[in-house]
């Protein structure tokens, strides 16, 4: 079987998209560090209780290097309206992650101080229990410290035959 044939494969499969985020360690002491988000469809909950959930981090991404130092990282789920902004985060060789959150609306996370989207379905604050080397990917499962649902209107966003798509 060749890589393509997997993947084609495997787009048939309908996924829910999501946006993990992170806060860099400031540089300073003082200082904040870095915000940092990234586009995710492998995404799943793992256990009710303890409430775990999981998502797949290519190796070596910034994400993947940045949750191996940072334990508190947070996951919104994102609704069909926010397509953009999966997109934005879902580029490669984009701009900083500074500007790719400067005209989004979000909110700081008491438990992570990881950003929250504005408008997102469900959001969830994690801290990681476990990491898993999975091939080319590391599987981050994460302790669910907080979930809210701040838009309870919408439908969620879908991602199927590489493409984002809507129910319906």
């Amino acid at each position: 079987m060749s890589n393509d044939e997997f993947r084609a494969a495997l787009s048939r499969l309908a996924a829910g998209v999501v946006l993990v985020t992170a806060q860099e360690p400031p540089l300073e002491e003082d200082g904040r560090g870095e915000d940092v988000g990234m586009t995710a469809t492998a995404f799943m909950s793992v256990s009710l209780d303890p409430p775990l959930v999981m998502v797949s981090l290519r190796n070596d991404s910034r994400m993947d290097d940045l949750l191996a130092e940072q334990p508190l990282w947070a996951v919104s789920v994102l609704a069909q309206s926010q397509r953009q902004i999966a997109g934005r985060f879902a580029m490669k060789g984009r701009i900083s992650d500074r500007l790719l959150f400067e005209d989004i609306p979000c909110t700081r996370g008491d438990a992570t101080g990881a950003l929250l989207m504005g408008g997102a379905l469900a959001t969830l604050e994690c801290r990681t229990e476990q990491r898993v080397p999975a091939g080319d990917h590391m599987l981050v499962i994460g302790r669910v410290l907080t979930a809210s649902l701040p838009s309870s209107d919408g439908e969620p966003l879908t991602y199927f035959k590489g493409r984002y798509r809507q129910l319906g």
